[in-house]
Order: C-alpha cells, then structure tokens, then sequence
C-alpha cells in the first residue's frame, strides 16, 4: 500500500463485499449452509463462488448469507434460494462448478435446476440403494 487512495479503495471493496453478504429482506435471498459438516463439504468455497458470481454480473437485487445447520448433513454443502413470492429451493451437494449455471438459469432466468435439488439427490440415493 502506497497511498491513502488505495487503503480507501480496499475500504470500499470490502464495504460492499459485506454489504452483499448482509441479511436483507428485500430481493433475492441465497443462504448458504455453514455449519461445521457444511464447511467440510466444501460450504466455504461454494459462498465465495456465489459471491463472486453475484458480483460479476452485478446482481444487486441478490443477497448471498450463510446460516448454520440445515439439518441434512449427508447433502452438504446445501444452499437454499428464497425468490420473492416462490417456494424455497434447496440445492444439496452444491459445488463451486454448478454455482454458475444456478445464478444463470435460476436467479437470472427464474428456472430452478431440479437435478441439484433435495428431491432429486433423495431419488438418487434411493436408486443406488436398490
């Protein structure tokens, strides 16, 4: 740091990085699971993903929080997507690599990816089961 403008600058990116990750109840909303089997899942690497990707499409209607235990740990890492005047979806053993195409076909184009959701993994290990 060389300056009083770039210690401004690292201010700012980091106001707005909590901004966008505060508890709003307008808009938007994605929580992402953070409890401990959560974080072990890879809960961490998928919230920054989210953000990251928020933030590059400018998405400022959408709010990205972390919450504790979901109470299926077995599907970690789980993020749920609170639309305004919608069901919840729950998308279970999310992953950095589908946090793309849920931001794309679900928070930007209102379609939500039922082979990541909780009815889908359930009918999956059911299969396996058999």
């Amino acid at each position: 740091m060389k300056s009083l403008q770039e210690l401004e600058a690292i201010r700012n990116k980091t106001l707005n990085e909590i901004h966008m990750r505060n508890d709003r109840t307008e808009g938007i909303r994605i929580v992402v699971g953070m409890a401990t089997c959560g974080i072990a899942a890879g809960a961490r690497q998928v919230l920054n993903a989210l953000v990251d990707e928020v933030k590059k499409r400018n998405l400022s209607q959408v709010t990205v929080a972390q919450t504790g235990c979901i109470g299926m740990c077995r599907l970690e890492p789980i993020v749920e997507v609170y639309m305004p005047g919608e069901e919840k979806v729950t998308y279970v053993k999310m992953s950095p690599e589908k946090v793309a195409r849920v931001i794309s076909e679900h928070i930007v184009n209102k379609k939500a990816i039922k082979e990541f959701t909780v009815g889908s993994a359930e009918q999956q290990d059911k299969e396996e089961r058999e």
